[in-house]
């Protein structure tokens, strides 16, 4: 599980120390491992007898003989060496510096001047330079006929990574910005201003460098429109993928361009997408709708809501207790009649004007749970689809029949999926199809490692085999991403979920932490969601899991995963517990204890949906 999730794919069934391949055997860090973190935890195993020393001092280990001991990181390389009897293994760590290198003489630092691509902005907005040069010297940028000072900078507070909430290391810390120059400026007139010129003077000697991003300011009169046409544009608050997730664009998708940063297009609507996602109208003139009448219709399944519009405009969704909301944007109502009829999940849509070109729809749903949507265009016609509830749930207790047969085959690409199917008339999960995806898989993926060298992606497979099995028990069709070893990318994964739309879909991993984090200590059941539909099943399980197996729990958490991104139905990722751990490990790894995860997941289960 790199440092963090894992989801892939599974295979191998044995639990046993013969992973390792000697007596003494380290399965973290790798022997010339690079990091920035100021600690690192070293994981490894060797026979229970004896002593395993590290520099020379003997560390604390499970009864199983597994370790994790985390050390503290000095700048540069840091060397360890681990002892077991007459075996001995070296692993350097290089601890790399956060701080930018300061530039000796009159230079500027490498690959510091910004902005570093092409960017177009409209008349007024601010466009700001940054530089890391020698302290005290004077740093200016030339940009047509102007002449921007950029002004040193002595501190500012930086953010810990997203991965920080995992290790409780969330804090943000004071920085010294010690070298780093930034100024600011706008033009109000539509132009092409060239590529900067940076400036810098030192001791009465002076030397320039040309930037390496073209500016220019858009005219409001000649604005591009572009369309959207992968089949869900991937929209962002801003230009990188370090920015936070929007509603995804349907294909056909229209908007003006507003702004541009290297391969990144900013739409009028505020979001960012990649340039590679759209294609450029020629002669378009700025998309924008009037709507007037809206209705739905029953489909098999769902109900679907049709608004019929001029043109394709970007929306948003916002899901909330018991409403669905559905935002359009450069739309103006017209709207004097809507026709619902009593509906399986609607109870009411209500509408507003909330702004000039922003009109909102809010669905009243007789629900709380909510099974997942779709939206996509027709021509001009947005089509928003809600799922209805899933048939099938019975009450009673199962009385099985034990005879299983395939209930329906699937092909994917070039690979067979199967469902199974127990036929019981009082099977609990009877007509529920459940999507188990475990985490990893293949030759290059393997997710988190075990101390004795035993991966994540064996261990997930295993149990999603389990699982899958007493999910069938009791009458459900369950579906896996993979029934072996072997290589499943992620967005084959989640093509999986959108094209067989199960009920719910079900990411299984072992955890793993950053650098920073304490392997030692760190234990329990991690649960994963993103999606408003998936809050429910996520809560449900987790504390479902803490208590039938009498684990710690290590959180609930909203995160944005490829595996818990899908909308079409309510998906989450569980991590079971630590690969990481010593103590832990050894209760992962043991049999018995996994077929008692798999019955507590599929009682789970079954009773989030009795409940539903």
């Amino acid at each position: 599980m790199n440092y963090i999730l894992g989801l892939a794919v599974v295979g191998i069934a044995i639990a046993s120390p013969a992973w390792a391949k000697q007596p003494l055997y380290v399965a973290y860090p790798p022997a010339n491992h690079q990091t920035t973190a100021q600690r690192i935890f070293l994981v490894g195993s060797a026979p229970p007898t004896g002593e395993v020393l590290i520099n020379g001092k003997a560390i604390a280990r499970s009864p199983g003989g597994n370790f994790a001991p985390s050390f503290p990181l000095q700048l540069g390389e840091n060397l360890f060496t681990l002892r077991y009897q007459n075996q001995e293994v070296q692993i350097k760590v290089t601890r790399k510096s956060t701080q930018s290198v300061l530039p000796i003489g009159l230079a500027f630092a490498k690959d510091s001047l910004t902005p570093a691509v092409d960017i177009a902005k409209m008349p007024g907005e601010l466009i700001c330079f940054g530089a890391i040069a020698p302290p005290k010297a004077t740093v200016a940028v030339k940009l047509g006929n102007e002449t921007i000072p950029l002004m040193p900078q002595s501190q500012d507070v930086q953010l810990p990574p997203n991965s920080a909430v995992l290790t409780q290391t969330d804090q943000p810390t004071p920085r010294s910005l010690s070298g780093q120059y930034q100024g600011c400026a706008k033009a109000e007139s539509p132009a092409g201003l060239g590529i900067p010129q940076f400036q810098l003077t030192m001791n009465g000697q002076t030397t320039t460098q040309q930037g390496s991003g073209n500016i220019s300011i858009l005219s409001p009169a000649k604005l591009e429109v572009a369309e959207v046409t992968s089949n869900a544009g991937v929209a962002r608050t801003g230009p990188s993928t370090d920015y936070s997730r929007l509603t995804p664009l349907p294909k056909g998708t229209r908007a003006t361009i507003t702004g541009r940063e290297g391969e990144w297009v900013r739409l009028d609507y505020g979001a960012w997408i990649k340039a590679s996602e759209v294609r450029i109208i020629n002669g378009a003139v700025p998309p924008k709708s009037i709507i007037r009448s809206v209705r739905a219709r029953k489909v098999n399944g769902a109900t679907e809501v049709v608004f019929p519009l001029q043109v394709p405009v970007p929306v948003s969704v916002q899901q909330g207790d018991r409403t669905f909301t559905l935002t359009l944007h450069n739309t103006t109502a017209q709207t004097d009649t809507i026709r619902l009829d009593d509906d399986p999940v609607i109870s009411r849509l209500d509408w507003q004007q909330v702004a000039p070109g922003q009109l909102q729809y809010t669905f009243n749903l007789k629900s709380q749970q909510q099974w997942g949507y779709n939206l996509r265009y027709e021509g001009t016609s947005l089509v928003l689809s809600l799922r209805h509830p899933p048939k099938g749930v019975a009450s009673s207790t199962p009385k099985l029949s034990g005879l299983r047969e395939p209930l329906s085959t699937v092909m994917y690409g070039n690979n067979r999926v199967s469902g199974l199917v127990v036929k019981s008339s009082q099977s609990p999960l009877a007509g529920i199809k459940i999507l188990l995806d475990p985490g990893h898989g293949g030759p290059e993926d393997s997710g988190s490692v075990g101390p004795t060298g035993y991966p994540e992606k064996a261990v997930a497979l295993v149990v999603s085999k389990l699982v899958r099995d007493q999910l069938v028990a009791k009458g459900a069709t369950v579906y896996m991403t993979r029934e072996e070893d072997r290589d499943v990318g992620l967005q084959e994964r989640v093509d999986m979920i959108e094209k067989l739309q199960p009920a719910i879909a079900i990411s299984l991993h072992y955890n793993a932490l950053p650098d920073d984090g304490d392997a030692e200590n760190t234990k329990g059941v991690g649960t994963f969601w993103y999606n408003t539909q998936a809050h429910s099943l996520a809560m449900f399980l987790h504390n479902y899991l803490v208590q039938e197996l009498k684990r710690p729990s290590y959180g609930v958490f909203w995160n944005n995963l490829a595996l818990t991104r899908p909308h079409t139905t309510p998906a989450i990722l569980l991590e079971l517990g630590f690969m990481i751990n010593p103590v832990e490990f050894e209760w992962i790894s043991n049999p018995q204890e996994q077929q008692k995860v798999a019955v507590a997941l599929a009682d789970g289960i079954t009773q989030w949906f009795m409940t539903r």
